[in-house]
């Protein structure tokens, strides 16, 4: 085709544009365009999901252990929030979200490795699992999960294990462990193509993580000094752990209600019944303490409540407020006989009750998604659970999720071994005595006379 014939066709394609405004408009609509007010929002989400791990879950965590500790899980969770931000471009995200393997069945198992140092995404890259956002945004905010998952796993373990044994195994867990289960569930895996509902993380965060931790916690064996009756050790600051708690209950409105991807109804409806959920769970923890011990107490109502943000996670995009209640409701209760009844039949040391409100929490959230789930909030003709008939959604959560524990205990355990035999994991005795903040990191939370 010659020039005069190419400019001929252009001016013709022009002239029918121009003259025909429902043409326009059809075009219009055939070409995505990027939506500034969704990707404000989930500018804003990541931001706030960044804020549960520093400085929220370090001061949560950082509170509850003893002085001679306080830095050393501040250090973990900002070396986490670092180094795994860095494996997450590298490798996590094609890992997870990848197309490289749709067409083999390996694909309902990993990702891939054609988006590796995020190859292929330019700042026009729209996100191809909705929203109108970048997909730089969305790797971002997608990111901020893959931090605080195992970033949760530091209450397991907390006051006993060597700096560089806890690095080495949370970046092989985030590869080896994380990245499959997100991969599963949100990019396109064998757990999402059954119809798994987890709106924001019960699967892929919580129960991953809690599951995790209870092996961990386990296999390290006990602190020096932890009662023999399995009372928990007592919180050297609970104001700092009021501020985490705080920080994390903030926070989670991005993990929720950013999940969406869009600023829309949805998003409305997932942050009212997170909100919802935690105040009930906060409220039911402090009646069964002023109930059993007599006395409501902070650091009860702080469990309570990160109970409650835990189990509203799954189910966040598929619940009312009526739904909200109950899951916060059970989550407290069930929560609280682990934490305060069988950790201590059973003797283990779960330093910071990581399986027994993460763990925990997240499976009764997950499976009561199969319950509570109402095409009031996931549209008509989508998902929803026993209570309005569909019992077929009950079965998928607890297929899942037993699967999920099944994986994190086995790749937990095998991941232990390793880094055992490799850097080793628990610090001497002597280590433990003098507390982390000197023996790994050399220096004091405290000045003498404080």
């Amino acid at each position: 085709m010659d020039m005069k014939s190419r400019l001929y066709k252009y001016l013709t394609i022009a002239g029918l544009l121009l003259c025909s405004p429902a043409l326009m408009a059809q075009v219009a609509e055939e070409v995505p365009t990027m939506d500034s007010g969704n990707t404000a929002w989930i500018i804003v989400a990541t931001i706030l999901v960044m804020l549960m791990t520093i400085p929220g879950l370090a001061f949560f965590y950082g509170g509850l252990v003893r002085q001679k500790n306080v830095l050393s899980i501040m250090m973990q969770c900002l070396a986490l929030t670092a180094v795994l931000s860095i494996e997450w471009i590298i490798y996590g995200y094609s890992a997870v979200f990848g197309t490289g393997l749709v067409e083999s069945p390996l694909g309902t198992v990993i990702g891939g490795f054609d988006k590796l140092f995020l190859h292929g995404i330019t700042l026009d890259t729209l996100n191809p699992l909705g929203g109108n956002i970048p997909e730089i945004l969305f790797v971002l905010f997608q990111c901020m999960f893959a931090v605080i998952t195992p970033a949760l796993i530091i209450g397991a373990f907390a006051e006993r294990i060597k700096f560089s044994g806890f690095l080495l195994f949370s970046v092989l867990w985030a590869m080896l462990v994380y990245n499959p289960m997100a991969h599963w569930v949100w990019g396109g895996g064998w757990m999402g193509a059954m119809g798994a509902l987890d709106f924001a993380g019960g699967t892929v965060v919580h129960i991953n993580a809690g599951v995790s931790a209870l092996v961990m916690a386990l296999l390290l064996g006990k602190r020096k000094g932890y009662s023999e009756n399995g009372h928990p050790i007592t919180p050297h600051n609970i104001p700092f752990v009021v501020i985490g708690t705080a920080l994390l209950w903030l926070g989670w409105f991005g993990f929720n209600a950013g999940s969406g991807l869009a600023a829309d109804g949805l998003a409305a409806n997932a942050f009212l019944v997170t909100h919802l959920a935690t105040a009930v769970a906060a409220t039911a923890w402090a009646a069964l303490d002023w109930i059993i011990n007599r006395k409501p107490n902070v650091v009860g109502v702080c469990t309570g409540a990160v109970a409650g943000l835990v189990a509203i996670t799954p189910a966040a995009g598929s619940v009312d407020a009526f739904g909200s209640v109950f899951i916060g409701l059970f989550s407290a209760i069930v929560c609280f006989i682990f934490v305060a009844y069988l950790k201590p039949r059973f003797k283990y040391d779960d330093s910071l009750d990581a399986f027994g409100v993460h763990g925990v929490g997240g499976f009764v959230g997950a499976i009561l998604t199969g319950v509570f789930a109402t095409q009031f909030v996931t549209g008509e003709g989508n998902a929803q659970g026993a209570l309005y008939g569909d019992w077929h959604q009950l079965g998928v959560q607890l297929i899942v999720n037993v699967a999920a524990i099944v994986f994190a205990a086995m790749m937990t355990f095998i991941l232990f071994k390793i880094v055992d035999r490799c850097v080793g994991l628990r610090v001497s005795n002597k280590e433990e005595a003098i507390g982390l903040d000197i023996s790994q990191h050399g220096e004091i939370a405290y000045s003498e006379g404080e």
